[in-house]
């Protein structure tokens, strides 16, 4: 059976109807599948979202493709138009390739504590422990090795995928997504100076997570030291970001991989922030504000906008050049300085 004759292909029409697009061209081709323009292949439909791939349209072999109001007269193929591409490639992707439903019960290796509660079509996978006290909720699905801590409450359809860690006492809303290996409500990094030694100081906040936030694979987000470290509604969080205690991530903000928050910071809502992006702690940023990937934040920010602290790249010994007149810019500060003044003097004098 060729792939685009599969059961649960839909129509280039009923695509269109349920993704809000305006089809163009013959609504009766089925469609099974989402591809790249470059690889697709019959039964697929492919998108136009960058104009970097523009080219790509002409020989595409795709059965039918998305694209803008634009792009749409570039090609002969059946079509979905929409004033945004990416958003409607990703409704139909979701239609075309849904999650699988993993199957319930509990397997036979996972260790439940008689006074943890699990709701109805509840999954555990092998090997998963779930402590006193917990709270499962209707239709959670949590995978092979996960460990659900003491008093911990998870929320309706959420999904754990394997090697997910949740300490006591945390809340994850409906709708969450973690993928394997995160960390949730681990000590924050509190240490007290004693002489010469550190003292450890108790974190007794929590991890408050709300509905529909997904979190990356072996992303940490620490427990409050007194106040509760908060992650609103809608926020998704890339791989491997470190969240620190008591940070507030307002609802709606996107973080990408790799980022680092320190303690106590508060991020507002809608926010975007890129890869590698390293922000101080005790400050703030505020709602709708975006920073470029490998930015460094280390005072608040008062108003909304595009920042960006990162070096563009260049060819190194341009590099080595512009470093070398970097550590000369106080030098030159003070020569200019200088010249200021003596110019003043003259006109003084004159």
């Amino acid at each position: 059976m060729a792939r685009h004759d599969l059961p649960g292909s839909l129509t280039l029409a009923a695509l269109a109807e349920r993704c809000g697009a305006t089809l163009d061209g013959d609504g009766s081709v089925r469609i099974s599948h989402v591809a790249a323009l470059g690889s697709a292949q019959a039964g697929a439909i492919a998108f136009l979202a960058n104009p970097k791939y523009a080219s790509q349209l002409g020989s595409t072999r795709a059965s039918a493709v998305i694209l803008s109001p634009a792009d749409a007269p570039h090609t002969t193929l059946p079509k979905l138009v929409s004033a945004d591409p990416y958003l409607t490639y990703a409704r139909v992707a979701m239609l075309l390739h849904p999650a699988p439903v993993p199957a319930t019960g509990v397997h036979p290796s996972a260790v439940l504590d008689p006074t943890a509660m699990l709701g109805a079509g509840v999954a555990i996978g092998a090997h998963t422990t779930v402590a006193a006290g917990a709270t499962i909720a209707d239709g959670v699905s949590i995978g092979p090795g996960c460990a659900i801590g003491p008093d911990v409450r998870i929320g309706a359809r959420s999904r754990l995928d394997a090697r997910v860690v949740v300490y006591g006492r945390c809340t994850i809303g409906e709708d969450a997504l973690v993928y394997a290996g995160a960390v949730i409500g681990a000590d924050g990094f509190g240490l007290a100076a004693d002489g010469d030694h550190w003292l450890r100081v108790p974190q007794i906040g929590r991890v408050v997570i709300g509905d529909r936030v997904e979190i990356g694979a072996n992303t940490t987000i620490d427990r409050g030291a007194i106040d509760d470290t908060v992650i609103e509604d809608d926020v998704k969080l890339d791989n491997q970001i470190q969240i620190a205690h008591n940070c507030f991530i307002g609802a709606g903000t996107a973080i990408a991989a790799c980022v680092g928050i320190a303690g106590s910071t508060r991020i507002g809502r809608r926010c975007r922030i890129g890869g590698a992006a390293n922000i101080s702690g005790h400050l703030s940023i505020p709602d709708g504000t975006t920073l470029g990937g490998a930015t460094t934040v280390l005072s608040s920010i008062d108003e909304p906008g595009a920042y960006s602290g990162a070096w563009p790249v260049q060819p190194y010994a341009d590099w080595r050049r512009t470093a070398a007149r970097l550590r000369r810019i106080d030098a030159l500060a003070d020569r200019v300085a200088a010249l200021e003044r003596e110019l003043r003097r003259r006109d003084n004098e004159g």
